[in-house]
């Protein structure tokens, strides 16, 4: 290869890397969004005039328009091409950032979040696409990873520098604060993602996909992942999104920084964590195991947080009033280490389908992920009313391990997963 070329092949590298940059920040940003909740339930509660468990459940409006909102952007993307789509998704979220920001109760409230959950549906599919078209398949899983845990990154923003900006400014700010970033990101999307032409993959209408997406998901090959899917993601962003703070502040009686504290060491794990379980999975060689083995000890660590509280089990064995808060720092780091097995999935539903048909399955695997979120969002709402924090744990720890044994039900008899 002549100087000339290689010079040429390095720009392109080094462009390709900052557009994967730029849309990964449009990933970030939406972490950001959905995890607003967890520093400021309570104080957006108060100014609704509602309970926070009744503003717990009106959330989950954002992760189900998030789930109902996948295949038609997908399907966009392969119509219009990444670049327009996302820029029309960020300019939706600084909308729907906006429209948060000026609430005035339940209603408008419930329609800044449905607007978010639209604009920010693609924000994970737009770098991932990009990937996938530019990159060999070695890059792309480990760019695939780097996405992820770049995105990630925006529930450390909401951790201790939201919590510090909401006992400051006020839970409004944090909105405020993401429709800044929304312009920022779509400033950087627009001067460095190239032009590509769509590509018309499927001429079909949005209805009839998802129709061959729900097919393929509820099929015999694709079942037990899906069903560990529609749990796995969900635990982890419904306690880092949701409960977490509410956990800490009242059961453990921490600030809202100390709490926010606890939940940056959460998402560095987080972070972390893709990177990890990559490594040990080339390493180990048995990807089904390693699902597994992970998510059912993140079932059981959730269930050692819940029993930490005041009057259960582990308190009253340790002879404490209620475990400290640094058992509750602990257990949300292994939490955020053994949930991180979610790009496995993915990985596992492209060995156990056709070719022609790898990616509807990914979109199958992406739509449980997030319908999943939605509705262990909507249903801890009930359940936190009903019974309390520690039973939400409880339950959210139940639902993770029968997702592991249906998963393990359904992948035994096949070859290719572990």
């Amino acid at each position: 290869m002549t100087t000339a070329a290689t010079n040429e092949a390095g720009d392109g590298t080094r462009a390709l890397v900052f557009a994967l940059l730029a849309l990964a920040c449009g990933h970030m940003l939406s972490t950001l969004l959905r995890t607003i909740p967890a520093v400021s339930l309570d104080l957006m509660a108060a100014d609704f005039r509602i309970e926070p468990q009744a503003l717990a459940s009106l959330t989950s409006i954002y992760p189900f328009a998030f789930a109902a909102a996948q295949i038609p952007v997908g399907a966009a993307m392969d119509r219009f091409g990444v670049r327009p789509v996302s820029l029309s998704l960020l300019a939706g979220t600084v909308l729907g950032a906006v429209a948060s920001a000026f609430a005035t109760g339940a209603a408008s409230f419930a329609v800044g979040q449905f607007m978010l959950g639209v604009a920010t549906s693609g924000m994970l599919m737009c770098p991932m696409t990009l990937a996938a078209k530019q990159l060999s398949a070695s890059r792309f899983g480990l760019w695939s990873g780097a996405i992820l845990s770049i995105g990630n990154i925006g529930m450390l923003l909401s951790s201790s520098p939201l919590a510090f900006v909401v006992d400051n400014w006020g839970w409004r700010a944090g909105f405020w604060i993401s429709a800044a970033g929304g312009v920022a990101v779509a400033l950087a999307v627009f001067a460095l993602v190239p032009h590509q032409p769509a590509e018309h993959k499927d001429e079909s209408s949005p209805l009839s996909q998802m129709i061959e997406v729900l097919r393929l998901g509820l099929s015999r090959p694709l079942r037990g992942l899906i069903a560990l899917a529609l749990v796995s993601l969900a635990t982890s962003l419904v306690l880092r999104g949701l409960w977490g703070g509410p956990w800490l502040m009242q059961v453990k009686g921490l600030s809202r920084v100390e709490a926010g504290n606890q939940l940056g060491a959460f998402t560095l794990a987080m972070i972390a964590g893709p990177l990890l379980i990559g490594m040990i999975d080339r390493r180990l060689g048995r990807r089904r195991d390693l699902v597994a083995g992970t998510h059912m000890a993140g079932a059981l660590l959730v269930a050692l947080m819940a029993l930490g509280a005041p009057r259960y089990a582990v308190s009253v064995l340790s002879g404490v009033p209620v475990m400290p808060p640094e058992y509750d720092l602990v257990l949300f780091v292994l939490i955020g280490l053994a949930t991180s097995a979610q790009p496995l999935i993915f990985g596992m539903s492209r060995q156990l389908v056709e070719a022609q048909v790898a990616g509807k399955a990914l979109a199958a695997v992406n739509l449980a992920f997030f319908l999943g979120a939605a509705l262990m969002q909507s249903v801890t709402g009930a359940v936190a009313a009903f019974a309390g924090l520690p039973a939400v744990l409880l339950f959210m720890a139940a639902m993770l391990a029968l997702g592991v044994r249906v998963f393990l039900a359904y992948t035994s008899p096949l070859r290719g997963t572990g």
